[in-house]
C-alpha cells in the first residue's frame, strides 16, 4: 500500500488518463446509479426500500470484492506482484485529489476572493455556498479536510493493508455507496440505510486512527486528544468527530455547528466550541497539518515494510516460500466529497 500512496502522493490520477478510461469510483458510481434507478421503487414500503438498498450495496460490493480477488489472483509473487498491487490500489486512495480541492478552496479564500472560494468550496461540499462568508469556506473546507482523510485515505489504506486488493476495493464500493446514496433525503432514507450503516462499520477504525494521526503529528497533541475526547461523542457520525475533533483542537479552531443546506439548515453541535471561528489562514494552516501527517504515515509505512522484510501477509508462507506462487476510496478528484450522508 505504501507504493498506492507514494504514486497517488506525487502524480494523482492524471486528467489524461480520466478522460480515456475513467476512475474506478465512477465505475462503481455507474454501477449504484443503475441499482437505484432500477431497485429504489418509490411506491414501495420502507422495508421494502430497505431491502432493496441492501441488495444493492452487497451486490455492488460484491462485484468490487471479486475484481480485487480476481486481479490478486492473476498477479506474480515477490516484489513484482508488490509493485503491481500497489499500482492497482493507486486510484483507490485520494491523497492528491483532496490536497488540491481544499488548495483550491484555501488560495482565492487567503487573496480575499469570496466569490471564487465559494465556487470551489461547493465542489467538495453539499451547503449552500451563497450563505457561507469567510468563516463558513474555512469551516466548511477543514470539515471536507479532516473527515475525507479519514474516507479518502487512511480507510482505504486500512483494508488494503489487512486484506489487500479485495480489502481495498471492497472499501471504496462501500464508500462510494454511502456517498451516493447514503443520504437522508426522502428518495434515499430507507435505500441507502443499508449503505450508511456497513460505511460506518467500515469507517471505524480508520476515523480514529485518523484522529490520533492528527493529533500525535500536530504541534498541540495533548489538546487535540483532550478535543477528542472531549467533543468527538457529540458529532452527528460516529466516525467523522474523531478527525474532526482532532482537526479542532489542533489547530485552535471550532468546527462543526449549525450549517445551511440548499433544502435545510442542521443545527448540529460545535467542535472545540469556545475557539474561534476558522479563517483563510486557518485552512493553511490545516492543508500543513494534512501533508505533515501524510509525510508521518509514509515513514511508518515503509518502516513497517522494512521490518516485515517484505513478507506478503496474505500469501500464507514463510518470506522464503512467498515468491514461489501468486499472491494478492473516492475519487475525489472527480465526485462530491462526503458531506451530509447518513453516517456522517
Amino acid at each position: 500500500m505504501l507504493i498506492a500512496l507514494a504514486l497517488d502522493a506525487m502524480i494523482g490520477w492524471p486528467d489524461s488518463v480520466y478522460l480515456r478510461i475513467g476512475h474506478p469510483v465512477t465505475w462503481l458510481g455507474r454501477l449504484i446509479d443503475l441499482g437505484d434507478r432500477d431497485l429504489n421503487r418509490e411506491d414501495a414500503s420502507s422495508l421494502s426500500r430497505r431491502t432493496a438498498g441492501a441488495i444493492c450495496a452487497c451486490l455492488t460490493i460484491g462485484v468490487a470484492t471479486s475484481a480485487g480477488l480476481i486481479a490478486a489472483k492473476l498477479l506474480p509473487g515477490g516484489w513484482i506482484g508488490s509493485v503491481l498491487t500497489g499500482a492497482l490500489a493507486w486510484p483507490l486512495v485520494a491523497a492528491h485529489s483532496l490536497n488540491d480541492h481544499v488548495a483550491a478552496v484555501a488560495k482565492p479564500l487567503a487573496d480575499g476572493d469570496l466569490s471564487g472560494a465559494r465556487r470551489a468550496v461547493s465542489m467538495i461540499v453539499g451547503r449552500n455556498p451563497d450563505l457561507l462568508d469567510e468563516a463558513g469556506i474555512a469551516r466548511a473546507a477543514a470539515e471536507s479536510l479532516a473527515e475525507n482523510t479519514s474516507d479518502g485515505v487512511i480507510a482505504p489504506l486500512f483494508w488494503g493493508a489487512l486484506f489487500g486488493l479485495p480489502g481495498i476495493a471492497a472499501y471504496k464500493a462501500i464508500n462510494t455507496l454511502d456517498s451516493m446514496i447514503g443520504h437522508r433525503t426522502p428518495r434515499h432514507e430507507a435505500f441507502g440505510w443499508a449503505a450508511a450503516r456497513i460505511d460506518d462499520v467500515a469507517n471505524l477504525a480508520p476515523a480514529r486512527m485518523t484522529g490520533l494521526m492528527f493529533a500525535l503529528v500536530s504541534r498541540r497533541p495533548l489538546i487535540a486528544l483532550r478535543t477528542i475526547w472531549r467533543d468527538a461523542r457529540f458529532h452527528r457520525s460516529p466516525n467523522a468527530g474523531w478527525p474532526e475533533a482532532a482537526f479542532a483542537g489542533a489547530l485552535d479552531i471550532r468546527l462543526s455547528g449549525p450549517r445551511a443546506y440548499a433544502d435545510r439548515v442542521a443545527n448540529e453541535p460545535w467542535l472545540n466550541g469556545d475557539a474561534p471561528d476558522p479563517q483563510a489562514r486557518d485552512l493553511l494552516h490545516g492543508l500543513a497539518l494534512y501533508r505533515r501527517m501524510l509525510a508521518a504515515l509514509a515513514v511508518v509505512m515503509a518502516a513497517i515494510a522494512v521490518l516485515s522484510g517484505h513478507h506478503d501477509p496474505h500469501s500464507g508462507e514463510p518470506p522464503d516460500c512467498a515468491a514461489s506462487r501468486p499472491s494478492i476510496t473516492h475519487c475525489a478528484g472527480h465526485t462530491r466529497l462526503a458531506d451530509e450522508t447518513q453516517g456522517s
